[in-house]
């Protein structure tokens, strides 16, 4: 039996199937991320479910079980790809969350305070875009799908994870859309691009975001672009309750992932609680 040793050869042969399989460049990113440091921490030795579990228990140290989890997958897909069945192991249990940290949650409030930081700094693109994401739902990555053909449709095809997917414009939003386009010029292409007419980098659009926190008092915990989706989310679903709609709206395989999205905090859920009125013993008139 040849010995199981991971190498740059193996390493750059799955990425090339990655590629193949039409997996997005921040899956591909992460996975290669993900086994590269496994490889350093094998260093040369022979690969055995022995040696991940001793790698597991290391990442227990320093990760949250979340996190964890994602490298163990990337590693489990790896070793299926090259045939080493025996290698794969088991991800950690972790019992699911029924409520979102507040120090996560965005409200609709706050979202409009950045909104409106947005316009106070005179970043009309910025202004435009997050009002595009969280109405949309879409993720930041696809905001080059937002064209102006699209806008003349009424609607964007979206293109992600081998998957296409159709989202509308509400006529609030094509309206500044078309404003926007009209006074930038705009006839053609992708809508949010650069001066040299790229379309924007997300690393740029989170730290544009994050400019705003102090104009629009909004904790800089809650402002990244995933959480104008989970906003779209949440208010699609307290709307419509119609969880299998959504989960199409975001492209989500599965409807796990969109009760995640659904989520509301745990101020939220103790409001649930105190509605349900079961409690009297410190009541004057029970």
């Amino acid at each position: 039996m040849n010995k199981r040793e991971i190498n740059q050869k193996l390493i750059v042969n799955y990425k090339n199937h990655l590629i193949d399989e039409e997996k997005s460049l921040a899956t591909i990113t992460k996975y290669i991320r993900d086994i590269e440091k496994f490889y350093q921490y094998a260093d040369k030795k022979e690969v055995t479910k022995e040696l991940v579990k001793l790698y597991k228990e290391e990442l227990m140290k320093s990760y949250k079980p979340t996190s964890i989890n994602s490298m163990l997958a990337a590693l489990n897909q790896f070793f299926e790809y090259n045939g080493w069945l025996e290698c794969k192991i088991k991800e950690l249990k972790i019992q699911k969350r029924v409520f979102l940290e507040e120090s996560k949650e965005l409200s609709k409030d706050e979202y409009k305070r950045l909104v409106n930081a947005a316009r106070k700094q005179k970043n009309e693109r910025l202004y435009v875009l997050l009002q595009a994401i969280c109405s949309t739902g879409i993720r930041v990555s696809e905001h080059r799908y937002i064209t102006v053909q699209a806008l003349k449709d009424g609607y964007a095809q979206i293109y992600n994870k081998g998957k296409v997917r159709e989202i509308f414009f509400s006529d609030d939003l094509k309206r500044i859309l078309l404003k926007y386009c009209h006074k930038n010029k705009i006839e053609n292409g992708a809508i949010f691009v650069t001066r040299s007419g790229r379309p924007l980098d997300c690393s740029n659009i989170w730290k544009a975001m994050k400019d705003l926190c102090d104009d629009a008092k909004v904790e800089r915990s809650k402002v990244y672009p995933h959480n104008l989706r989970h906003l779209f989310a949440v208010t699609y679903y307290n709307l419509k309750k119609d969880i299998a709609r959504l989960a199409d709206l975001l492209g989500h395989s599965s409807m796990d992932t969109t009760r995640i999205y659904t989520m509301s905090s745990g101020r939220e859920f103790k409001r649930y609680f105190d509605q349900m009125d079961l409690v009297f013993s410190n009541r004057k008139n029970n």
